[in-house]
């Protein structure tokens, strides 16, 4: 049952990693966890602005979609310019960025046109903090703990995902939705500025800090010596393919859910500040479900790791079907969304890094989370559209049933892992 074309794990190893680049991991998480602040707070202010300026649902959908379609477009691009300058040149500047352009939100005078302007601006500079530069530095630092390593620094969203609605709830209140904006961009902004200027170092920051210190030329990317594949031959792999469908799907129908979840609650019934407890539920289950998930796939096959975890998804659709008046089992839904939560993030990168190699894996992975980004701003835009025309979520949470369900078989039928030459990985990790 162990992993397909991999060798059993190496606990040796693993804890070598560990020791080596855990501040990585934690720098990562609280970045990703900046990351996904807006948009996991996104719901929580459809009703201010909505009686504030009378914006329809669709309008206030159409922000975070705008936004998650601007950094797909960008994303493959941002990938390869990561593969060339590193991880922390990026990161760091980009943060900043993201600080100033939540906190803009603020200034929101009631024009559409202006509303779009900003989740444009906002898109932009979020390309720059996205999954690809956090997963990139991990993935390239671990190899054998690799699953568990990508399952704490995608935990961030779920960090996120668990404070933002009771947080964001509770600033709304007593600081305005004006100064809720603020308050996430500068205070969660600034921390993660902090943690990452003193911790976010990747492979090549510390092949450039081994060989300036050596007083030797910073290697190349090429005398890294990275496994893998080109751009133009992951185009090819029917592997690849298979991935990215699947990861589409089921991105498209969660994130969509994610972002309405708030107002489905409410709309059944389920007071404000209850449904931003309910909903922070799907944050703590998913910061459980990302550390069992990534120490599953570090030990076993992680295809069927992964089809099992994002098909039984379907499940928390089905209960907001037929069962939404049911507490218990609306608890029970949204524990198992929030244990599938975020790890298709988790599970699309490791099975990237699996089926792609490290060669060029901020390229191949840049155009999977464009993949990933344009499905997150389609599915809410979506869920939204449905709403307005129907009166209701109940077509949009059908398609999440059987959407679910495909996205997790596509997963199971993937092939085995590419059996990669040796590459001396030891130079990789300079002391």
């Amino acid at each position: 049952m162990h992993a397909p074309g991999r060798a059993l794990p190496d606990r040796t190893g693993q804890r070598a990693e560990w020791r080596r680049g855990w501040k990585l991991v934690l720098a990562s998480a609280v970045g990703f966890s900046f990351f996904s602040v807006l948009l996991a707070g996104t719901g929580l202010f459809f009703g201010p602005l909505g009686k504030e300026f009378g914006w329809s649902r669709s309008l206030l959908s159409a922000g975070p979609g705008i936004a998650t379609l601007v950094t797909a477009l960008l994303s493959p691009f941002y990938g390869a310019l990561i593969d060339r300058m590193g991880s922390r040149r990026l990161a760091l500047p980009g943060i900043v960025l993201v600080m100033g352009a939540m906190s803009s939100f603020a200034l929101a005078n009631g024009s559409p046109l202006q509303w779009i302007a900003l989740w444009v601006i906002f898109g932009v500079l979020l390309t720059t903090i996205k999954s690809t530069v956090w997963t990139t530095a991990v993935a390239g630092m671990f190899d054998e703990g690799r699953g568990l390593a990508l399952g704490v620094t995608v935990a961030g969203t779920a960090a996120a995902q668990a404070i933002v609605p009771p947080l964001g709830n509770f600033l709304i209140e007593h600081a305005g939705w004006r100064g809720a904006f603020v308050w996430f961009g500068l205070g969660w902004g600034g921390l993660t500025l902090l943690l990452c200027a003193l911790f976010f170092y990747d492979v090549r920051d510390r092949a450039r800090s081994a060989a300036q210190a050596a007083g030797e030329a910073a290697p190349a990317q090429g005398a890294l010596h990275l496994p893998g594949l080109t751009p133009r031959a992951a185009l090819r792999s029917r592997a690849i393919w298979q991935l990215a469908a699947s990861t589409f799907l089921v991105m498209a129908l969660t994130v969509g859910l994610g972002i309405h979840l708030f107002p489905i609650l409410t709309e059944a019934g389920v007071t404000r500040a209850n449904a931003a407890w309910l909903t922070a539920l799907t944050g703590v289950a998913g910061i459980v479900g990302k550390l069992v998930t990534g120490a599953l796939m570090d030990r076993y096959k992680p295809n069927w790791i992964g089809g099992v975890t994002v098909g039984v998804t379907a499940v928390t659709f089905i209960v907001l079907i037929w069962w939404i008046d049911s507490t218990a089992a609306v608890i029970f839904g949204l524990l198992v969304n929030g244990y599938a939560a975020g790890t298709k993030m988790q599970i699309c990168a490791f099975l990237t890094a699996g089926y792609a190699g490290m060669r060029h894996f901020g390229a191949i992975y840049g155009v999977m989370a464009a993949i990933v980004a344009f499905a997150s701003g389609l599915g809410p835009w979506l869920a939204g559209v449905v709403y307005d025309k129907f009166g209701g979520y109940g077509p949009f949470l059908w398609a999440g049933v059987a959407g679910c369900i495909v996205s997790g078989v596509l997963l199971v039928r993937l092939p085995a892992y590419p059996k990669w030459a040796e590459s001396g990985g030891a130079s990789l990790y300079p002391a």
